[in-house]
């Protein structure tokens, strides 16, 4: 069941905000903007000036949510500056000429933006987004056009050109497609492409069903799914950076996830270097594979009893 704060992140998300930017705390500053409680209707959404302050003690009383005082200046940041920035909130509406620092400081939604929110789960929803959409652009388009040197360009093995995100994650997922892919996963096709901002990039869904592959669990897939037709093999890749490898968890979830499916599974946790690899090494499990695109042409492997003819 979709939660309040669920909604507000989606709404957030609609709006055209990065995914830093419809996290949970921005979520639950939204719902404090609007003053939507948990069994309140999004269409009774207020026109409520808030000070930061009190924005901690409304998700406190309303949603048992206790963010310590010090989280006042990740939330003006983080969050209410990037709002700004969307025409989603205005700073100061009561008294324009307040300075940055005083302790008077207020937010509240804009028009534009009350008015998607008060419409959200109604049949007028997507009609007042793309009024909005129309006025300001989003968030998202802005932010990329002041960083367009830092995308990630990356051809798949079928020529196919993507620009993923900037980012040490994206960045380690172009060197798996265009290193390991060539070297040891030879003719295979690439079915599946996530991306930190986008989370479906690339994705070969009729390939994907016809294999019994699910994609509706999205939080249950890897960054990467390769295929190769004649092996009848798929690789299930995870790109570490900041979050883990293949654990036996990730690794036991894959499983079941794939209960329907014949295609032989090869598991890989890629990271981008030995540092890195060494901070995770507990955490892999066995029966899967490493690759370090530092040392590219090599392959570290958690089942050697593949490879004593056991």
């Amino acid at each position: 069941m979709m939660t309040k704060l669920d909604d507000a992140r989606k709404i957030l998300e609609d709006l055209g905000l990065p995914p830093e930017q419809y996290n949970e705390i921005a979520g639950y500053t939204l719902l404090a903007l609007a003053q939507i409680k948990k069994r309140s209707r999004w269409s009774q959404a207020l026109d409520c000036n808030i000070r930061i302050h009190d924005i901690l003690g409304w998700l406190a009383s309303n949603y048992g949510k206790k963010y310590a005082e010090n989280t006042r200046e990740t939330i003006r940041r983080r969050v209410l500056h990037q709002f700004e920035q969307a025409a989603i909130v205005v700073r100061n509406p009561r008294e324009p000429g307040l300075p940055t620092n005083s302790p008077r400081t207020h937010y509240a939604l804009t028009p534009d933006a009350l008015g998607v929110v008060q419409s959200f789960r109604t049949g007028n929803y997507r009609r007042q987004l793309k009024t909005f959409m129309l006025s300001h652009k989003p968030l998202l388009e802005v932010y990329a056009k002041h960083r367009p040197k830092l995308e990630v360009p990356v051809t798949l093995p079928s020529g196919k050109r993507l620009i993923l995100s900037p980012g040490k994650h994206n960045e380690l997922q172009r060197q798996v497609i265009e290193g390991f892919a060539v070297q040891f996963a030879s003719g295979a096709q690439a079915l599946y492409v996530g991306d930190t901002a986008k989370k479906h990039l690339h994705i070969d869904q009729p390939t994907l069903s016809a294999l019994g592959f699910p994609t509706t669990q999205h939080d249950k897939l890897p960054d990467i799914v390769l295929h190769c037709p004649l092996r009848e093999t798929l690789y299930l890749i995870e790109v570490v950076t900041s979050h883990g490898p293949v654990s036996h968890k990730r690794h036991l979830e894959f499983e079941n996830l794939l209960k329907n499916c014949k295609a032989k599974r090869v598991y890989v946790s890629a990271f981008p270097d030995l540092r890195e690899f060494k901070r995770h090494i507990q955490d892999i499990a066995w029966e899967t594979e490493v690759w370090i695109a530092e040392i590219p042409d090599h392959m570290i492997h958690f089942n050697g009893d593949r490879f004593l003819n056991r």
